[in-house]
């Protein structure tokens, strides 16, 4: 029974010694391994066999031991040794080592949860950090906003090359000097158009003709003293003049005598006798004429007198008997003999019962004329029906004055067969009322269809149905193109608010703690408010405050789209007063959410000066503002205070909102202005520059970096960072209860705890080295000693075994 069991208990020996050797062994052979943790075999005795419990101790006897012999060993655990191992600098950047307790969390091939110590990760196809032997590594990801999502672990993903991210502006820091002296921005410059007449209104055509008045022949007329006369003195000579006439003239506001006819004579045979003239011509110069009339006057008695009104005939009489006497004869209206000479042009105009004039008709003629009159035929008729106007106006240029017409004198407006004989000279008419070429003027409701330019003589309508593409100025510099609409109801008061926006106007109400100023008008000394007005026909544009707000159209500024022709507007504009105060102004970029690049100019305005400090205001415009309607470019206004010593003191408003309402970007992006690094000491100019913005276009993912919190930075090709995601470690409270599962890869055990999920750093994790890997923490040494000692407790077994051997073959050798 002895020797039986020293063979069982050396065998038990073999037994430990090749676990030993197999710990060992697996040790060594892993020393490579990165991450891998050495184990060691511990050993415990196995059964003892009693040969006595002893004895206590007696009054007899000091007492006995118990007699045991052991019947061998066991392997009673094989501990992994969870000590740090040693950190080795690597130069990839997917290599990650855990300084302290903790494990990776990773995927096992079916979808289990393992953990491991081993940090070498790779990507594979799908941009996922996998180990080297293909298992996901686990955390937390990001949202579309790079947000980290602290809800499930999911696979950590670094899209590199594939990515792209981009930074909105938040900030705008500013830099330069903003100088106390110079002009205090106190007048905006204003723009105007040439006075714009309102096409609703009719106007008479050119069909009027004008033509010399022919004075009525007197070659063929005879005279002779008949009986019947009543007053006639015998001997007494009368001196006649006919002029060509209608029925409705005389006495009336107007004329249509033609030129008198040159005199002749008759004297009265017997007292008592009339005057027969006969001979009268039928022929008028033209079908207006209705009759002839006769004016005479008592070459005898008043040899330097008046021709007056005696009688008239029909066209067509040819014979007039004179029995009127002088008493009567001078009470009549006297002969008009006034005649002209000059070069003249005339219009004609339309009046309204409210005073109300049309603009101007041309006639189509000029006259010259040389001491006689001038007669317009054919003058043109309003249609009463659909219309107010109720008198025609004719005007008349002066003799020394081509360019300028005054009233000659006014006839009812009732058929084309009415005529006007014009016989007034130059000193006559030069007191006259002028007339208003450009004739009923535009105002806020006027649309844009019936709007008149004129050009001499020629009315131009300005606009009609299309696409206004409009390029303003500011500062001196283009601002982008803008495009208005032009239907046939869009109304001057609609373009004015169109070219206010387009060209960023800001008006009070953009400041209300501070309201924008108005500009002095150079010639009324009042104060004006920025916009567009409408005075004495002219459209008027009035900017802010500056020099480099000064706004402008250029010739080209507006052009005119209809179907696939594109022409110029024919709107000239010209300054109407010139803009005052010392300003500063710089251009830049910004970014919205989408890193599509928005340009803003920043305009800085001397707006307010005393005794203790300076104050700018700035004005911020953008083209690429896009608000849901409209074409506003302004966007955002404020006012900055500096104190004596040229320190800003304060700012009333600094941010800046652009709207990106027709993109899918955030809106509005808003970012603030950094005045700190702006100065108010005194200099030769304002100077103002952007040093720096916060924002960035986009950019594709470059590289990364793993923070020792686990939490991953993308580092994107503008410069932009972004988390990427949040690498996550577990702790076990036993990590040597883990079942180890080959490939460096550990599993829950029954004895390992629950897993403690941490972020690196906290719940007793360890933090991340990026850039490192953990190396074996086999201690080579130590486990070639365990060899020997394992090979020599090998060898001293088999002597147990040999030795056994020998005595049980020497206990069989007593038969022989």
């Amino acid at each position: 029974m002895g020797l039986a069991s020293a063979l069982s208990t050396a065998l038990t020996g073999l037994t430990a010694s090749e676990t030993t050797i197999d710990v060992v062994g697996n040790n060594l052979a892993n020393s490579n391994t990165v991450g891998f943790k050495a184990s060691s075999a511990s050993f415990s005795t196995q059964f003892l066999q009693t040969l006595s419990l002893g004895s206590q101790p007696t009054a007899s006897s000091g007492g006995t031991n118990p007699r045991q012999v052991g019947l061998g060993t066991m392997v009673s655990d094989i501990t992994p040794n969870f000590t740090q191992g040693t950190l080795e600098i690597s130069s990839n950047a997917t290599d990650l080592a855990i300084q302290g307790d903790g494990f990776f969390i990773v995927e096992g091939s079916q979808g289990e949860t393992l953990y491991t110590r081993n940090g070498i990760f790779k990507f594979n196809s799908q941009n996922q950090m996998v180990t080297i032997t293909g298992n996901r590594l686990l955390g937390f990801g990001v949202d579309d906003n790079f947000q980290i999502q602290r809800t499930t672990l999911v696979p950590i993903e670094i899209p590199l090359g594939a990515a792209a991210v981009a930074q909105p502006t938040a900030n705008v820091f500013l830099e330069g000097t903003l100088s106390p002296t110079g002009d205090v921005a106190t007048q905006a410059q204003q723009i105007q158009t040439g006075i714009l007449g309102d096409g609703t209104y009719s106007a008479p055509d050119s069909s009027g003709r004008v033509s010399n008045a022919m004075q009525p022949s007197i070659i063929t007329v005879g005279t002779a003293s008949v009986p019947g006369g009543t007053s006639f003195v015998a001997g007494d000579s009368y001196e006649y003049r006919l002029v060509w006439a209608d029925d409705y003239a005389l006495g009336t506001s107007y004329n249509t005598e033609s030129r008198p006819s040159d005199t002749f004579t008759q004297t009265v045979a017997g007292d008592g006798d009339a005057i027969l003239l006969s001979g009268l011509s039928t022929t008028p110069p033209n079908d207006a004429y209705t009759h002839l009339r006769v004016y005479r006057r008592n070459a005898t008695t008043d040899p330097a007198g008046s021709f007056n009104y005696v009688g008239q005939v029909g066209v067509g009489t040819t014979t007039l008997t004179d029995t009127m006497d002088d008493g009567t004869a001078i009470l009549n209206p006297p002969l008009n003999d006034t005649v002209i000479s000059g070069n003249y042009s005339y219009y004609v105009t339309y009046v309204a019962a409210d005073g109300t004039e049309s603009r101007p008709g041309p006639l189509s003629t000029s006259i010259n004329v040389i001491n006689g009159r001038v007669t317009i035929n054919e003058l043109p008729v309003a249609d009463i029906a659909s219309t107010e106007w109720r008198t025609r106006r004719i005007y008349r240029c002066l003799s020394t004055d081509s360019s300028t017409f005054h009233l000659v004198g006014e006839i009812p407006n009732m058929d084309a067969n009415q005529f006007f004989v014009d016989n007034l000279t130059d000193a006559q008419i030069s007191m006259n009322p002028i007339i208003d070429l450009d004739g009923p003027k535009i105002g806020y409701p006027t649309r844009l269809v019936d709007i008149l330019s004129r050009d001499g003589r020629v009315y131009n309508r300005v606009f009609s149905e299309g696409t206004l593409l409009f390029t303003g100025k500011k500062g001196g510099r283009s601002l982008a193109t803008k495009e208005f609409t032009i239907t046939n109801n869009t109304t001057v008061q609609e373009l004015m608010d169109f070219m206010d926006a387009s060209m960023g106007i800001q008006s009070a109400a953009a400041d209300p703690i501070f309201p924008v100023p108005g500009s002095e008008d150079a010639e009324t000394g009042s104060i004006v408010s920025p916009g567009g007005q409408v005075i004495g026909g002219r459209i008027i544009m009035t900017g802010n405050n500056g020099v480099d707000n000064r706004i402008d159209v250029g010739l080209s500024g507006m052009l005119l789209k209809t179907g696939t022709t594109t022409e110029n507007v024919n709107l000239p504009w010209g300054v109407r007063q010139p803009a005052i105060g010392e300003t500063a102004v710089t251009d830049f970029l910004v970014y919205d959410s989408l890193g599509i690049p928005l340009r803003v100019r920043l305009t800085c305005v001397l707006e307010e000066r005393n005794s203790t400090s300076t104050t700018y205001r700035w004005f911020a415009d953008s083209p690429d503002n896009d608000p849901t309607t409209g074409t506003e470019i302004a966007v955002g206004t404020g006012r900055v205070t500096f104190d004596g010593e040229g320190n800003m003191i304060a700012v009333s408003e600094s941010t800046v909102s652009i709207e990106r309402r027709h993109v899918s970007s955030a809106s509005p992006l808003e970012f603030e202005l950094n005045f700190s690094n702006m100065s108010g000491l005194a200099a030769a100019h304002s100077t103002v520059a952007v040093s720096r913005q916060d924002g960035s276009a986009p950019g594709v993912l470059t590289s990364f970096i793993v923070g020792e919190d686990g939490v991953i930075k993308g580092v994107f090709s503008n410069g932009v960072t972004r988390d990427l995601g949040q690498i996550r470690l577990a702790r076990f409270s036993n990590p040597s209860g883990l079942e180890q599962k080959g490939e460096n890869l550990y599993a829950e055990g029954v004895n390992s705890g629950l897993p403690v999920e941490g972020d690196p750093g906290q719940q007793g994790t360890g933090s991340i080295v990026a850039g490192a890997v953990e190396l074996s923490n086999t201690d080579i040494g130590a486990n070639l000693i365990d060899l020997i000692l394992a090979s020599t407790m090998y060898r001293g077994n088999t002597r147990v075994i040999t030795t056994a051997q020998e005595m049980i073959d020497e206990l069989l050798s007593l038969r022989r």
